[in-house]
């Protein structure tokens, strides 16, 4: 199984400078609006239940590291992007860090995840010309560099591209409208029966490999990038709670980046085979997604839902097979 190296053993937030994550408004008891679930549909927890939704993408190659704000995200997308390289997809809702990034441009595989998150805010910094339409299109609210002036800036001693960063609060000002939080498909409880002790494991991309490996101190998975540990600007080491290594057909869209290369598109509406990784536990399992607007379930070998541990979700995106080369 190219795409993925499992190793099964036995299983065996630092504080922050000025990125430390705060509120994004007041958390809704489940009273306090007819429309707020029992919990946080992004992450199974109890903050912000009524706050928007805010889709970010971040580099995730190594000249853009270490990046700011991921820590705070509720659920973190891994996508294929040119080259064999992957970007980060963050979904904020429950909190906010006070800056986040770098930010890149979108792909056309972020529109079809995003769909099932009815009219998030989204945020990039840039887009092929020839995609620009369906951008405009999609049921976003576009907050982009090019549209959300003082909410970027460039910060730090990187060079362009990968200094340009944004304040999450800026940007979801001039997304007024923007979706609150709705039932995406995952559940969140008690570990089920039928999983693998499991130590670490790594996904590959033509390009790039991320590892996650159990820590039983901080009860979450910490995440290596290209075998180095994937730290965080604002401290700490990068990780959730919950891994999904989602299996998923990736083909070669019709668009390309500046110098030729076909943008891949991963398909995430249908069905298929996923690997969830909790409390030091692996677990096979399904997913399904019949339709663009609706969530994508997750079920155990046996057809049961497959709840997720509370807190921050992984969902690594692979090719079902080898890894994709356009």
């Amino acid at each position: 199984m190219a795409a993925l190296g499992v190793c099964v053993l036995g299983a065996g937030l630092t504080a922050c400078s000025d990125d430390d994550p705060e509120p994004s408004g007041p958390a809704a008891s489940p009273s306090a609006t007819s429309a707020a679930p029992a919990y946080h549909p992004f992450n199974g927890g109890s903050r912000g239940l009524d706050n928007p939704v805010l889709a970010v993408k971040i580099e995730n190659t190594r000249p853009a590291l270490p990046q700011s704000g991921v820590r705070s995200a509720d659920i973190v997308y891994v996508e294929q992007v040119e080259g064999g390289e992957t970007r980060l997809m963050a979904i904020y809702s429950s909190k906010l860090p006070r800056r986040l990034g770098p930010v890149r441009s979108a792909r056309v595989s972020d529109l079809h995840i995003l769909k099932q998150y009815g009219k998030p805010a989204f945020a990039f910094s840039g887009v092929n010309p020839e995609f620009k339409p369906e951008i405009r299109r999609a049921p976003v609210f576009e907050v982009s560099q090019e549209t959300g002036g003082s909410a970027y800036s460039r910060w730090g001693p990187k060079p362009i591209p990968y200094n340009l960063y944004a304040s999450p609060k800026a940007l979801l000002k001039r997304a007024p409208k923007a979706d609150r939080p709705r039932d995406i498909g995952f559940r969140f409880g008690p570990a089920p029966a039928g999983g693998k002790p499991t130590k670490g494991f790594t996904a590959h991309w033509p390009s790039a490999t991320m590892g996650f490996t159990w820590s039983a101190k901080e009860k979450r998975w910490l995440s290596t990038h290209g075998g180095r540990t994937n730290t965080a600007a604002e401290g700490g080491v990068i990780g959730g709670e919950t891994v999904v290594i989602q299996y998923a057909k990736t083909t070669r869209s019709r668009y390309r980046d500046v110098l030729g290369a076909y943008t891949p598109v991963v398909h995430t509406v249908g069905s298929g085979r996923a690997l969830v990784l909790r409390d030091g536990m692996s677990y096979d399992a399904r997913w399904s997604r019949p339709v663009a607007g609706k969530g994508t379930t997750f079920t155990t070998a046996d057809g049961r839902p497959m709840p997720f541990a509370a807190g921050q979700v992984w969902v690594v995106l692979v090719n079902d097979g080898k890894p994709f080369i356009p």
